[in-house]
């Protein structure tokens, strides 16, 4: 028995000291996990102060730790991370080796997120190697795998790296949409560094588009996002970028200052980091540039001896060493020729053109702040007027008390005379900005003369006005140009006649002057027995605002708009236009266009929408309202429910894009200027997630110089408001029967 007991003592003596090694060996891999963790924060703490060196021997400390005691994981984070850091300085086929590893670990392990970014890192890599598919491959992976994750934080860096790589493919249209996806979810993310760079690589996209005023304003808007947050190599890459910008857009002034802030920065970067640098690993880096690089540069710079003198090349050189030395700046000798014959010619100019320089300046501004004021004015008076117009068309059909019906067509008419002066002034201003394009069709000008005479024959009437219409026998009737120009050139012309003759006859003459094969020159000519206009009043009636007298304005009535918007019309048009009159006797008006015969018209019959919407299987179409100003909601509401169509309504962009997440619509009707995110804004993040969805801007914002946007924006068409129902229908009854055949056909 006792022996039996000390067997039994020694069995729980040797279990308890296994126990406790057992214990000992768990303590030592945790503390030894910890000691991994500090000396991984301690890395990322040295890479942040940009002390590299000090940043890699951490990590690889760390990594000896990890392999020590089997920490796969932790081997995995390691890896990556050594790699973006030799990423950073360059050293391409280390990284290569580093990430490899990183991925074959985080891929036995399933190890998804930290292996996104490895794939991130990936993509980088190629792209740093000028292999793009390879690049983009790695990318798009890496973007699947975060947004399966919900690392949505994180996509923000790969939409930038993926639009980087298409500027260097010369893809700019995709370039610029990449970056604009960037920028909302750099917003939403609050990634200011992220929003500020895609900023700027934005304003790139937008001057390899030909749109250097945009893309001066978004690389602008990116260096003050740098500027407020510190970020110095952003501050220097948009330097650098409104330098380039500037430069092709001709004010070599403003290149060459960005371009000196540039250098300056460069090197004052240059300067802190050789502070942060061994000398040793100085030395190592300055030898990753090649002597390849340098013999590019000399040869450069002798295939330029032949006509520059000494001192060009001295400066030349002189810079090329500040980039050489230059850890961030490779691209900045780049391009330095050709900033060095900017600053000459600028120094060779004298006062007179600093003077122009600044005149053109000031115009810009003064074009800029014009165009500014009257995007915001028109879209403020067109919102309240879509509820006026709307109001009073929807109480007229509801069939109102007899007594009210003349209150409400003097208010529709007063609503219809804002909005053609509020009209008159956008053309006005898209003439000027040469924003007006044509767009020829073919069409039956005979019929067409007939129209605009009929349908003003009724005001004419009113005025006990007699109407010619003379078209020349031997002139064909079919054309190919811009028949709504002319249109728009009749009805303000023949307008005009009625307006000022009062018991007498006007006459309408069309024809050719001149004829070459198919081409013609025609002329029209619009006469009246009117008041006439007197001498002086005829040097600027083709002004803006221009109107024979203020009694003339208050007994006549109209904006003094009409004749400044013909004669931009015709110019437009490639014509002229003359004037004869004498005051009492009446006034003619001549005007000349090339139009092109062409032996076949098109009819187009007009079709009612309202109609065809509701022989359409309209029962599960679910159609949604994103508008802010309650009574806008109403009307549209009202207009839809007319045609048995259901709706939703949101009054802000982050509610729209959580109920198209959350439902299915056929139809989006998105406001633009909301609280909070604007359509343009929720509009993209819509098309993140959801690419078919058919979204339509229902908007007052009517200049061209906007419309581009809403294309950008992944909007598919464009309502201005105050609409016009038939136009509104036709859109989507378009939308709705497109979706019934394609359902029809999946089922077929």
């Amino acid at each position: 028995m006792s022996q039996t007991k000390h067997y039994i003592v020694a069995l729980l003596l040797a279990f308890s000291c296994f126990a406790y090694a057992q214990s000992n060996d768990i303590e030592d891999i945790e503390v030894q996990k910890m000691r991994i963790s500090n000396t991984i924060t301690q890395s990322e703490f040295d890479s942040e102060r940009g002390d590299y060196s000090s940043a890699k021997n951490n990590l690889e400390n760390a990594l000896e730790l990890a392999l020590k005691v089997d920490d796969k994981h932790n081997q995995g984070v390691i890896y990556t991370k050594i790699g973006k850091l030799q990423l950073t300085v360059e050293e391409y086929e280390d990284a290569f080796v580093s990430l490899t590893r990183a991925a074959d670990i985080q891929r036995e392990l399933d190890d998804t997120p930290h292996l996104a970014i490895t794939y991130s890192l990936k993509g980088k890599y190629h792209a740093a190697v000028e292999e793009y598919k390879d690049a983009l491959g790695y990318l798009q992976s890496a973007k699947t795998l975060f947004e399966e994750q919900d690392m949505e934080s994180r996509i923000p860096d790969v939409t930038l790296t993926q639009g980087k790589i298409q500027l260097q493919l010369k893809d700019y249209k995709t370039a610029k949409s990449l970056f604009e996806n960037t920028i909302v979810l750099a917003k939403k993310t609050n990634q200011n560094d992220m929003l500020s760079e895609a900023l700027i690589y934005s304003g790139k996209a937008l001057d390899k588009l030909g749109n250097n005023k945009q893309g001066i304003s978004l690389a602008n808007e990116g260096l003050e996002i740098a500027q407020i947050n510190q970020e110095t190599d952003l501050i220097n890459k948009a330097y650098l970028t409104l330098s380039d910008i500037y430069e092709n857009d001709g004010n070599f002034s403003e290149a060459y200052v960005y371009l000196q802030k540039h250098v300056q920065l460069s090197d004052s970067i240059l300067n802190i980091q050789r502070a942060n640098i061994s000398t040793e690993g100085k030395a190592e880096q300055i030898e990753t540039y090649t002597k390849a690089e340098l013999e590019k540069l000399q040869k450069r710079v002798e295939d330029q001896e032949s006509d520059q003198n000494l001192a060009k090349i001295t400066t030349i050189l002189s810079i090329a060493l500040i980039t050489i030395l230059s850890l961030l700046t490779l691209s900045l000798y780049k391009n330095n020729n050709i900033r060095l014959k900017s600053n000459n010619m600028l120094q060779e100019k004298n006062d007179d053109l600093d003077d122009l320089i600044e005149a053109m300046k000031k115009a810009e501004l003064a074009s800029k702040t014009k165009a500014n004021f009257l995007s915001t004015v028109t879209h403020e008076l067109r919102t309240p007027l879509y509820a006026v117009t709307g109001l009073t068309n929807m109480l007229l059909e509801e069939k109102p008390n007899a007594e009210q019906i003349p209150h409400l067509k003097s208010l529709k008419f007063s609503g219809d005379y804002l909005l053609t002066f509020i009209n008159d002034i956008l053309q006005i201003n898209k003439i000027e900005a040469n924003k007006v394009e044509l767009d020829p069709v073919l069409f039956n000008l005979r019929t067409k003369v007939e129209n605009v005479c009929s349908a003003l024959n009724n005001s004419a009437l009113d005025n006990n006005v007699q109407m010619h219409y003379e078209y020349h026998k031997d002139l064909p009737d079919t054309f190919i140009g811009d028949n709504l120009k002319i249109s728009q050139i009749l009805i303000n012309l023949i307008g005009n006649a009625i307006k000022f003759t009062k018991d007498g006859d006007i006459w309408v003459r069309i024809y050719s002057i001149s004829k070459k094969g198919d081409d013609h020159v025609l002329r029209f000519e619009i006469e009246d027995n009117g008041i006439g206009i007197s001498k002086e009043k005829q040097e600027n009636m083709f002004e803006s605002f221009s109107q024979g007298s203020i009694q003339i304005n208050r007994k006549y009535g109209g904006t003094g708009l009409g004749l400044s918007i013909v004669k931009g019309l015709i110019d437009i048009l490639k014509g002229k236009i003359y004037v004869k009159s004498e005051l009492g006797k009446g006034t003619t008006f001549f005007f000349e266009i090339p139009l092109t015969y062409a032996p076949e018209s098109v009819k187009i019959e007009k079709e009612d929408y309202s109609k065809n919407i509701s022989k359409l299987d309209i029962s599960n179409i679910r159609i949604l309202i994103v508008e802010d100003n309650k009574i806008n909601q109403m009307i549209t509401k009202k207009i839809l429910n007319k045609m048995n169509l259901e709706c939703d309504i949101v009054d802000n962009g982050e509610a729209a894009v959580e109920k198209v997440r959350e439902n299915n619509y056929n139809v989006v009707l998105m406001d633009i200027h909301m609280p909070g995110i604007s359509g343009l804004e929720a509009t993209k993040i819509i098309r993140t997630f959801d690419k078919e969805l058919t979204i339509f801007a229902l908007t007052a914002v009517t200049l061209e110089d906007k419309m581009h946007e809403f294309d950008e924006a992944g909007f598919n068409d464009i309502i201005s408001k105050p609409f016009k129902q038939e136009d509104f229908e036709k859109k989507l009854y378009e939308v709705l029967a497109q979706d019934q055949n394609a359902h029809t056909s999946s089922i077929n």
